[in-house]
């Protein structure tokens, strides 16, 4: 598999996890409350979930295709486990739909955070998240998704534009919780969260967090 390598989102990606609003993380805690065992993280980033885990989790296999977000994950990693010794967190280069032989499960519980947008293929991704869940393991979402009216035309024509290029790939446009569902997950929870104003031109303020189940 070939590097992935996006310089410059990188840089602002790293910036971002250093300064997320306080809403952000909030969101990132209700993700993560109550895990407990073997979870899969795809799209780990720069590892700002690691030190959200409940204790509960013993083992995290963070997923990340970024060499530079990458090593600042392991770096994350490690503080993690210094802090909480009972959790092991590894590492592992790789992409969604074509996931490292190492990161074989079966999994408690799969956690995606802002990654669907990006991926090549949405199907494949959620496929290889459904094999990889036990029965009755859980998908953990926080993803920005598509809508409608005059923030859902500004998506789509940033999407056909400079977005992609621009943000490591990541598409605004995506009706990511219907992916889901079609994937054979059964929704348990699901709310729709916004990071701004109803008013303001920014493509990504449409959130959905939820938790969806491999059927047992």
């Amino acid at each position: 598999m070939p590097p992935v390598e996006h310089p410059l989102f990188s840089r602002v990606w790293s910036w971002a996890m250093r300064h997320e609003p306080a809403g952000v993380r909030r969101a990132r805690e209700e993700l993560l409350a109550g895990l407990e065992g073997r979870v899969l993280e795809v799209g780990a980033g720069t590892g700002s979930n690691f030190d959200l885990y409940p204790a509960g989790v013993t083992e995290v296999v963070a997923v990340e295709p970024d060499r530079v977000l990458r090593e600042q994950a392991a770096v994350a990693a490690a503080k993690r486990e210094t802090a909480v010794p009972g959790t092991r967190i590894r590492v592992l280069d790789g992409t969604f739909e074509d996931l490292p032989g190492d990161a074989a499960g079966p999994y408690d519980a799969v956690v995606c955070a802002l990654v669907l947008c990006s991926v090549a293929d949405v199907p494949a991704s959620l496929a290889a998240a459904h094999d990889a869940l036990r029965p009755g393991g859980e998908l953990r979402y926080y993803e920005h998704v598509a809508t409608d009216g005059w923030l859902g035309g500004l998506q789509r024509t940033v999407d056909a534009t400079f977005w992609p290029r621009a943000f490591g790939g990541c598409h605004t446009h995506r009706d990511t919780v219907a992916a889901i569902d079609r994937a054979g997950f059964e929704r348990v929870t699901h709310r729709d969260v916004r990071l701004a104003p109803t008013w303001a031109p920014v493509p990504v303020a449409p959130m959905a967090l939820g938790v969806a189940r491999r059927a047992a």
